[in-house]
Formats: C-alpha cells, structure tokens, sequence
C-alpha cells in the first residue's frame, strides 16, 4: 500500500511527521513517499502543485496531506500560490467529496466554546460536495462593470454553478453514510435566494426517493448555522455544496474544542482518498513545537479506514486518541486547568505508547 506524503507548508511538516510516526508503529506494509506541495513546492520549482508531485498523488493509493499557505506568498499571482495546489488535487484526483466528523470527546467538553450541556456527546458529520460551486465556476475575473449604479467601475466576479450528476453523486453519498448512521439527513442549501441551490434542493429530493429508510429534511444555511451553536446536537450527517460546507465545517471544529481535532476525508467514486487536518497551516506558529497533531493523526485512521480496507488498525488510532486525552495530556489549543501541557512530539510519542 503506497501513501504520498505532501507535509506543505507552515506546521504542515511538523504534524505530518507525527503521523508517519504513528503509521509506521502500526507494522502494517506501507509505502511512503514524500514530495513538496504548496509554497515549500514553489520556492523550490516555482509552482505549488509539480508535476512530480501530481505524478506521486496519482499513483498512490491514497494521500496524506498537512497543510498550505504562508503570509510571504500572499502577493502571488492566483495561480502561483500555495493553496492552488489543495485545489489542483481535488480537481485532478477527482476528489468530490469531503468527510469532516466534528466529535466531540468527552475529556474536552470544558474546552468547547460552547456549554458542556449543549454539546455533550456531539457527534455530526459534514459532507461537503468539493469540486463544484463557485470555488470552480467560470467565468470568474476582475473587469469593468457593464450596467447598474457601479457602471463603469472596475468589479470583481464569480459564478456559482452545479451540474445534476454533480449533485446526484453527492447526494447518495450522504444518504449511504447516513443509513450506516442515525438515518438522519440534513440538506442545507440557500433555495430561497439562489437559483442553483433552488436546484440542489429539487436533485437531493429526488434523490432521497432512493432511501425510504433515511429521513431528509432541508434547512437554508442561515438558520443552519444558527442551529450549529444553539442546538447542535439536532444534526447527524449534513450535506452542503462547497462555499456553505466550507464554513460551517471550520464553525463546527470550534463546537469540539479546536479545529486542530478535526480531521477530513476528501474521497473520488472508488474510495481513494485525500486526508488531511481541517485546519490551516498557522505559520505563526510555525516551528514552535505547539502544534496539535490529532486531526492528522485521526486524518490517518480515516485513511486507513476509507481507503485502505484496515478499520481495526483505524479503531487502534482512534482508541489511542481517546486514551492520550482521558490521560490528560493537551496541546496549548485544548489546554485546560488541571491538565497537562505538552508539545507536538511528545503527543505524537504518547499515542503511539496508547497504541493497543
């Protein structure tokens, strides 16, 4: 079994590295091969994705991934910087769907922004479609404005767009992790505004045709983020199309305690996969030795789950996880009064000690 590992940029480095780590206590048969992606990539060949790399995701059977972007790229062309290489991933490897769970453990409800009794026992996850919307519509730019009261001034432009098959695909894959669930789905879209999302709303009914079994409701994302931090626990699986799934997956990974315990699944139709943290590359904290590594960690365990047909070796992770926290052992970011303070490798060193 062959893993690319793409470390990137900022903490990238420093979690994946205690991944590896992990992976590699487990003794199973992986191969691992690394190459550069993001700005580390540009700084070396002058683009965030080579061809090298692509090359590598392509051929492995999955990818594991840290993270993308620092502040001295910012003035960049578009095309040139850092997280194109995140999205030229999704595009070539076909990834179109994106698992992010938001669980919380109970060792962290104290850390959570919101009170233990609204959040106790959380366990959602976001489906988000990733490789439509208006991240990728065109046509996109910067021009004149042709008509209205800003006629004349320069405007900027994007279009938002969805293909049926698109939402189709989609779709089942939200009804079948909800049927392995609490047979509970929540469409969120904005019908009441948006001609595409009027659209996305008619394909998931039709859709849910398919799963008596499932009960479907829909909810605008307005209220739906509302509902996130009044009611959360009122959700089970949520599927959303790409800008919506993108925001209220960073505002559920705060309902956890922190995004740097939030993991993600970015999967193509036969399961290969990209995983990687749900949270950025925090370059200001860069080379500190502060960083949480549990979403990359619990990122493998999906990977070995989803894409590598190894879900006892994803559940040792997964129990080991649970065991470093019950311990009392915390990053800066989950730390709390009355608990432990460690750094980025030595919570990599104690979960594979937790290792089972």
């Amino acid at each position: 079994m062959k893993i690319a590992i793409l470390p990137g940029d900022g903490i990238g480095p420093e979690i994946i590295n205690q991944a590896i780590k992990v992976l590699k206590a487990l003794g199973e048969p992986l191969e691992m091969e690394s190459a550069p992606v993001g700005g580390a990539a540009y700084a070396l060949s002058g683009h965030p994705l080579p061809d090298a790399t692509l090359k590598l995701a392509k051929q492995a059977d999955a990818v594991l991934f840290g993270a993308v972007g620092d502040f001295k790229y910012d003035n960049l062309e578009r095309a040139l910087r850092p997280e194109q290489a995140i999205l030229g991933l999704r595009k070539h490897l076909q990834l179109f769907a994106n698992f992010r769970p938001a669980i919380l453990y109970p060792e962290l409800a104290g850390a959570s922004s919101l009170k233990p009794e609204i959040v106790s026992g959380l366990d959602i996850l976001i489906i988000r479609e990733l490789t439509g919307d208006i991240y990728f519509g065109q046509p996109r730019g910067v021009r004149e404005c042709p008509d209205g009261p800003f006629k004349g001034q320069r405007e900027g432009f994007d279009t938002m767009r969805y293909a049926e098959g698109e939402i189709r695909r989609i779709a089942h894959v939200a009804f079948q992790a909800a049927q392995k669930r609490d047979k509970r789905l929540t469409s969120v879209d904005k019908a009441n505004v948006l001609e595409t999302f009027q659209f996305w709303r008619e394909i998931v009914s039709d859709v849910h045709r398919d799963y008596p079994d499932v009960a479907l409701d829909h909810m605008y994302v307005d209220n739906a983020a509302m509902q996130l931090v009044r009611a959360p626990k009122k959700f089970d699986v949520v599927v959303t199309g790409n800008m919506f799934g993108d925001i209220l997956s960073d505002a559920a990974a705060m309902l956890t305690g922190s995004i740097g315990m939030l993991p993600s699944a970015s999967l193509d139709a036969g399961n290969k996969g990209l995983y990687e943290p749900s949270h950025g590359s925090a370059p200001d904290i860069a080379g500190k030795g502060i960083a949480n590594p549990l979403a990359t960690i619990l990122s493998a365990a999906m990977m070995l789950r989803f894409s590598l047909n190894r879900a006892e070796q994803a559940q040792r992770i997964e129990n080991a996880v649970k065991k470093v926290l019950a311990q009392g052992l915390r990053t800066p970011d989950i730390f709390e009064p009355g608990t432990t303070r460690v750094g980025t490798e030595q919570m990599g060193d104690a979960v594979v000690a937790a290792l089972v």
